[in-house]
């Protein structure tokens, strides 16, 4: 049967969905794609998935994607950061069968992707996008989509859409916003630039940025024309958004704890979603904050989730006749609601309400540092400055690695061939060579095993024997170095 396109696919695979969750790192796992389909979600995406951990790590894949069989869990869209056509090809064919279609995450803005060279920080490199897509296209069984970050300028982005499109793209997500456009300094998404994407591509759009509640997604729908909306953090701290409820956080903890005990995942995902769900309360009661973040197992994380529940449940019952939310939210913070992300100034100021000192900013805020945009030192410098005054974080003494000519990762120092260890190791092996610097001694393990094996004759043996007897030892010594 002949894979569906744009807006077949769309119709019958994803059964018109208008409601998706996003990919997101450590966050959109299995437990918690459930828990939103029962509140209304209607496509959703795995985490984004590393595609050259996928390809070479069993553990990784199954832990990712090969777990326990869950029909529920469908339709359901794989993502993948990836930078080199094959790799991410050969990855996305062991994922095929799981899934309903692949997603080449062009959108992380992180950097962890300036890094590894993925994700928003591919949008100027069309000719290796094209590539990517075009193989994908031609090779998978499944449909290829995209999610993307915008240019600030309009035609740019329409004509980035454009070129992604006519490569086999079948599904773009748009994500109004700018790859600098994060953290603290993300602001508000441009429904601007998806309306006009969406209206120079035949495929279907998702739209994404701005959705705190569903009267949010109904707009977008509305003012974009997009096929339908993702949301990430409004899912996050309202699994029921797509349902229009804003139920107490405790049903929504509660469930999705109960999932869990089904379907296991690392703890680290359970924390981060409790955290994001009582993340108001949780500015009420700091000591049950700080116990959440120290519990090492599920029943100890599901003894704080019961206390927050019996503290918030005491204050319901205590509640005078009239009284208002306070601090400015739109409910009571026992409640799940939006979490407006503060701007910069506002950031500094809630630092320092809590007691930190100013200036002292989140992760996010070190990205910007690193990229030479800032001043301040994260939390974790200024550890460090206190326990050794004299370190300095200027990032322009720090020392500039040489890259193997091979990969592109750090070489070794005393290369012979100027290559990391694992590169080196290749040519070294298929030439029979030495390298000292990295501890590599073919060629001299090579010659020790012709001149034992002479000795043991102990008669110099004729030329065509000699040539025999060489290559019984250089497949010996190249099978030993080989096993190392």
């Amino acid at each position: 049967m002949p894979k569906l396109r744009g807006e077949a696919f769309w119709r019958e695979t994803l059964r018109s969905a208008h409601y998706v969750v996003a990919p997101m790192v450590d966050q959109s796992e299995l437990a918690w794609r459930l828990l939103s389909r029962r509140h209304g979600a209607q496509l959703c995406y795995t985490p984004m998935l590393h595609a050259q951990v996928f390809l070479r790590d069993a553990n990784y894949r199954r832990e990712n994607l090969y777990g326990e069989a869950c029909p529920e869990d469908r339709p359901l869209i794989v993502q993948f950061c990836a930078n080199d056509p094959e790799v991410f090809v050969q990855a996305a064919l062991l994922a095929q069968d799981y899934c309903d279609a692949i997603d080449l995450n062009l959108g992380c803005p992180q950097m962890i992707a300036k890094r590894g060279h993925y994700g928003a920080f591919l949008q100027e490199e069309w000719d290796l996008l094209q590539r990517m897509i075009l193989l994908a296209n031609e090779k998978l069984s499944v449909p290829i989509t995209c999610k993307i970050r915008v240019f600030p300028d309009i035609d740019k982005t329409v004509k980035y859409a454009q070129m992604l499109e006519k490569a086999g793209c079948q599904l773009l997500t748009v994500h109004g916003r700018t790859k600098e456009q994060k953290g603290p300094l993300a602001g508000v998404a441009s429904w601007e630039h998806i309306q006009a994407v969406r209206k120079a591509v035949n495929i279907p759009v998702f739209a994404n940025g701005n959705i705190q509640c569903l009267s949010d997604v109904e707009e977008c729908i509305r003012k974009t024309g997009v096929h339908g909306v993702m949301s990430a953090e409004g899912n996050l701290h309202n699994p029921a958004l797509f349902e229009g409820r804003n139920p107490l956080v405790w049903e929504m903890a509660e469930e999705y704890l109960e999932i869990v005990r089904k379907y296991p995942c690392p703890l680290s995902y359970v924390r981060a979603h409790l955290f994001k769900l009582w993340h108001h309360t949780l500015q009420v009661y700091q000591q049950l904050r700080e116990e959440l973040a120290k519990v090492k197992t599920l029943e100890g994380i599901i003894d704080v989730n019961r206390e927050l529940k019996l503290r918030c449940q005491e204050e319901i019952a205590n509640q005078k006749e009239g009284e208002k939310p306070k601090e400015g939210l739109p409910f009571f913070h026992w409640i799940c609601q939006p979490y407006i992300r503060p701007g910069p100034k506002e950031r500094c100021r809630e630092n320092g309400d809590s007691g930190t000192e100013k200036g002292v900013r989140g992760k996010r805020a070190l990205e910007e540092e690193e990229d030479g945009n800032s001043e301040l030192l994260s939390k974790n410098k200024q550890k460090k400055k206190l326990r050794n005054p004299n370190k300095s974080f200027d990032p322009s003494l720090k020392p500039k690695y040489a890259k193997c000519d091979q990969c592109g990762n750090p070489k070794g120092n005393k290369c012979v061939f100027n290559m990391c260890r694992g590169c080196c190791k290749k040519r070294a092996f298929k030439e029979v060579a030495d390298c000292p610097g990295h501890g590599l001694l073919f060629k001299t393990k090579y010659e020790k095993s012709l001149s034992w094996q002479h000795s043991q004759r102990g008669i110099q043996t004729p030329e065509i024997s000699q040539r025999g007897d060489a290559e019984v030892g250089e497949t010996a010594v190249l099978k030993e170095a080989g096993d190392t």
